[in-house]
C-alpha cells in the first residue's frame, strides 16, 4: 500500500483542537473593509468551529 497522503490545501485552512473538533478560519476578511463595522470585522477576528457532518471529512483530509 503506498503512503497516504495529507491534503495541503486542507491543512492551510484547518487545524484540529486538542479535543478533537476541527479549527477554521471565518470567511469576508479579505476585502471591502471599510463598509463593514467593527463590530463585525472583531468578530470575524476570532476562530469558527466546523459543523460535526463536515468534521469528518475533514479529519480524512488532514490525515497522512
Amino acid at each position: 500500500m503506498p503512503k497516504r497522503k495529507t491534503k495541503k490545501t486542507a491543512a492551510k485552512r484547518f487545524k484540529i483542537t486538542g479535543t478533537g473538533k476541527v479549527k477554521r478560519s471565518k470567511a469576508y476578511k479579505s476585502h471591502i473593509l471599510t463598509t463593514k463595522t467593527h463590530k463585525r470585522k472583531r468578530g470575524l477576528r476570532k476562530a469558527g468551529l466546523v459543523s460535526k457532518t463536515q468534521s469528518k471529512t475533514i479529519k480524512e483530509l488532514l490525515q497522512a
